[in-house]
């Protein structure tokens, strides 16, 4: 009872969760039912994966799950019904690429409340297979031909004519997904619904059915259903023009241009929600297009119909024969007492020609023969176990023994007509088992190396594997390749602690080189006519090494000379990029003339000096005297 309840709550959960999913794409502010109600279920089409299972898909889900063989009002349980949907998911699965595939469980937790929700609301937990059946290729991906050719196989009788009492029941079936989206007072079933379809009671075959569904317009209560399938085509369909409301330059899906409007053309987004602008209104008419042509095409294509060039439109569909072929009844047919070839004779008289083998038309012709035969026999067998299955009045009946006696004679008379053939074609089949085993040795073989290619691909990509995630762990384990790494940096940051030392040792020399000349010239200047040798005993400056010669260099060699004099720059601006060791023997060389220049002008400057005063000594104590 717990895990009942347990169950019941995540069912509702996940339900809810489908719903409120369908809600946020927010399709109720389409002002259509139609495509408001197509809308929401090809968004639930898509939701469960859905579109990517062709009818035929479906149909052979249905055969594998037996659902052929029982009557459209059986019941079935959920949990049959879940088992039915996890095969059609699982063999989905089987058919896409490993980089396409989907979650099954999620799917099929998905689809089978959607089910539930639709077809019991009421919670007896049993659907019938009519309702399995329609919708589930009602939702299912392919065109819409072939779900109505299938559609209306389950609704007529033996001479293909529908029975009306079948396609009412079809529709009470499939009128419930609208109401599943809330949109049962636009398309939910009504008694009337079947004459609102075919007015007229008269024999509906197969293609008066296509006609009708797939009119311009369809059935009222079915029109949501074409549009749902043209929703699915146009999705990726481009169109190179700008809407007239939103102004975007281009559209997805449909594209709808007034009729009376000049070149007023809107996105489906836009006409869905109603929107107009300027002298449109709503109530213009609309014409809906679905794919893009250029101007020049249609310019083409009217030329082409104005001069009749342009074929009749084709039918929406083709002409299929009004009445369906009927099988063959093989249940009273004797059974051919002729022996049967062996299937080994048709095998070599294909492959080994001797000079008594028939003709190829014979051959051909003799295999046909066959095929028919095995055939029949096992439409007879078909038939047999089909009579068995239909109830136990066969079992009764004076009959099965005969048709047990027939079959018996049948297998007899293959098996006598084998054993006949094995004698009289002896060598045949030994040369044919010959080269069937030279077959099966070349296969084996070539499989073995196939294996063989297989695991050594496997150990190559395993070790590049490892490869590639040992290489860091070995970096770290390796001691030496660390240290010497250690130790380059080191070096790197001794270097460049050295390279900016001697750039701002260069700077520094630069600027007292240019305070020592601009001195030069000031004395120059003030007596040019000094002694050399006197100022001997004046201090030299001496350049200052500066603190900040650890710090990494953050300049060029060009950005050394800032703040320093036009001359030194001059002097040392000649070369785009010179070499720091010859700059610097250059600016040595410089600063040794330099100073050995100013030690002479200083000497000459004092000796003039001591001259001047000794002379006014002699002309002081003159004048004393």
């Amino acid at each position: 009872m717990i895990e009942e309840c347990g169950r019941r709550g995540k069912t509702m959960v996940e339900k809810r969760q489908l719903f409120m999913d369908m809600r946020a794409q927010n399709y109720d502010v389409i002002r259509l039912s139609t495509y408001r109600t197509a809308c929401k279920l090809r968004f639930v089409q898509k939701r469960c994966n859905l579109h990517l299972v062709d009818i035929w898909n479906m149909i052979e889900a249905f055969r594998d799950n037996g659902l052929n063989t029982l009557d459209h009002s059986t019941e079935i349980n959920v949990c049959r019904l879940e088992t039915i949907i996890s095969s059609i998911y699982y063999q989905l699965n089987k058919r896409l690429p490993t980089t396409h595939q989907i979650s099954v469980d999620q799917s099929i937790s998905l689809l089978l409340n959607f089910v539930i929700a639709a077809y019991d609301s009421e919670a007896h937990g049993k659907l019938t297979v009519f309702s399995v059946k329609a919708i589930l290729a009602t939702m299912c991906g392919g065109k819409i031909l072939d779900k109505l050719r299938y559609t209306f196989s389950q609704i007529s009788d033996s001479n293909g004519i529908m029975m009306y009492v079948k396609f009412d029941q079809f529709l009470r079936e499939v009128l419930k997904l609208p109401t599943a989206v809330f949109e049962g007072p636009s398309f939910g079933y009504t008694e009337h619904a079947v004459r609102t379809c075919f007015p007229q009671q008269k024999k509906i075959s197969l293609n008066m059915f296509l006609d009708t569904m797939m009119a311009d317009p369809p059935p009222q209560c079915l029109v949501w259903l074409p549009l749902m399938h043209r929703l699915a085509n146009v999705e990726n369909v481009f169109h190179p023009v700008e809407c007239s409301y939103c102004r975007s330059e281009s559209m997805m899906g449909f594209r709808y241009r007034c009729q009376q409007c000049h070149n007023y053309q809107l996105c489906q987004t836009c006409f869905w929600r109603g929107y107009a602008s300027g002298s449109h209104s709503n109530q213009h008419q609309m014409k809906e297009h679905s794919s893009w042509k250029s101007p020049a095409k249609k310019l083409g294509h009217a030329i082409s119909k104005s001069l009749g060039c342009v074929p009749s439109r084709e039918p929406p569909h083709p002409i299929y024969p009004e009445l369906p072929e009927k099988p063959l009844d093989l249940a009273h047919v004797v059974p051919q007492q002729r022996s049967l070839p062996n299937m080994n004779d048709a095998m070599v008289s294909h492959s080994v020609i001797s000079s008594g083998a028939p003709t190829p038309t014979k051959r051909l012709q003799h295999g046909l023969d066959m095929a028919n035969r095995l055939a029949d026999e096992h439409d007879l067998i078909a038939v047999y176990v089909s009579r068995l299955q239909n109830g136990t009045r066969f079992l009764d009946s004076p009959s099965r023994l005969d048709e047990e006696h027939r079959l018996i004679a049948r297998y007899a008379a293959r098996l006598a007509a084998e054993a006949g053939n094995t004698q009289r074609s002896t060598p045949e089949l030994a040369f044919n088992f010959d080269a069937n085993k030279q077959q099966r040795q070349l296969i084996a073989e070539l499989e073995n190396k196939n294996r063989e290619i297989l695991q050594e691909i496997q150990r190559l990509r395993l070790e590049h594997e490892q490869a590639s995630q040992q290489t860091p762990e070995k970096a770290q384990q390796n001691p030496t390749l660390l240290a010497e790494l250690r130790l380059l940096r080191q070096r790197k940051d001794e270097l460049e602690q050295r390279m900016s030392a001697l750039q701002e040792s260069r700077r520094e020399l630069m600027v007292q080189l240019e305070g020592l000349m601009k001195l030069l010239k000031a004395q120059a200047a003030g007596s040019p006519r000094s002694s050399p040798s006197h100022g001997a005993s004046r201090p030299m400056p001496m350049p200052v090494r500066s603190t900040s010669a650890c710090s990494t260099p953050t300049h060029g060699p060009q950005d050394s000379l800032s703040g320093v004099g036009g001359d030194v720059q001059e002097a040392f601006a000649q070369g785009a990029r010179r070499n720091l060791r010859n700059d610097l023997l250059v600016a040595a060389d410089s600063i040794t003339n330099t100073m050995s220049s100013l030690v002479k002008e200083l000497h000459s400057a004092d000796e003039g000096c001591e001259d001047e005063v000794e002379a006014e000594k002699l002309q002081n104590g003159k004048e004393r005297g």
